[in-house]
């Protein structure tokens, strides 16, 4: 059996520090891909630097139309707190509906999206509602966060500490989910902001997306209807043993207008 060494730092200052000291170590936040991955030898890290002990990392505040997340905190804690139903319902139903119970209490939003699983559902609300990543050295917005497949702009020695979410006018999230591991085959969020509507699509390409022509349709009328008969360019699609190209691309239409739908609900 490989052996590794383990960290758990009680202080931001002192994660940051073990990050720098040790380039090959690994950074466990909720541990929902990268435990597994240590199982099945995909990743040999010489360190792991566990983030449970950090306070500073935990909670959610909102205020000034504005939620901030703590990257520690739980999908679990996020889709419970009031001031995200209150604000953002659309935010705590996505939530909600991440994994099971044992994936909603364990894993982060900090570390779903420093993973940026091509199926995970936050990159999908991070693009539609124009969030901030705030890391420990600068603020990146969504759009140049998620870079490609499991790649984002974070630096090797650079942590996230919250994601800043604007509060949207109406906002929505639906997805066809994998039925075993509940990831979005297909997932959509619609979300119609201070600066137009933004329509966002995960698992359906290497990395979440935006639907340009959706947006310019349902800014001429935020209506279940505005996106009907509207051909958009996808780009190229995953095809897998769950999902082709094709059907994810037939996919889209219809959980787009279920998703608009569901925002007018709101």
């Amino acid at each position: 059996m490989r052996s590794l060494n383990y960290s758990r730092p009680g202080s931001l200052a002192d994660a940051l520090c073990a990050l720098r000291n040790d380039p090959q170590s690994k950074v466990l936040a909720g541990g929902q891909t990268l435990l597994p991955a240590l199982k099945l030898r995909l990743s040999a890290p010489s360190t792991l630097i566990d983030l449970q002990a950090i306070d500073e990392l935990r909670g959610v505040v909102a205020g000034g139309g504005r939620i901030t997340v703590a990257a520690m905190t739980s999908h679990a804690e996020l889709a419970a707190d009031e001031s995200v139903r209150k604000l953002a319902p659309a935010l705590s139903a996505l939530a909600a509906g991440i994994g099971d119970r044992m994936v909603r209490n364990m894993g982060t939003i900090g570390g779903s999206i420093a993973n940026n699983d091509p199926a995970a559902d936050y990159p999908a609300a991070l693009l539609a509602m124009n969030a901030i990543v705030v890391t420990t050295s600068r603020r990146i917005a969504a759009e140049d966060f998620f870079r490609d497949l499991y790649g984002t702009a974070l630096a090797a020695d650079e942590l996230v500490k919250a994601v800043e979410f604007p509060a949207a006018r109406r906002a929505a999230y639906v997805k066809f989910r994998h039925p075993a591991s509940r990831f979005a085959l297909v997932g959509v969020f619609v979300a119609d902001t201070g600066e137009g509507p933004r329509v966002t699509v995960t698992g359906a390409g290497s990395v979440a997306f935006r639907v340009h022509e959706y947006e310019q349709a349902l800014g001429k009328g935020f209506r279940e209807d505005a996106i009907a008969g509207v051909t958009a360019n996808f780009g190229s699609l995953n095809s897998d043993m769950h999902a082709s190209d094709e059907y994810r691309r037939n996919l889209i239409p219809e959980i787009a207008r279920r998703a608009i739908l569901r925002a007018l609900q709101y």
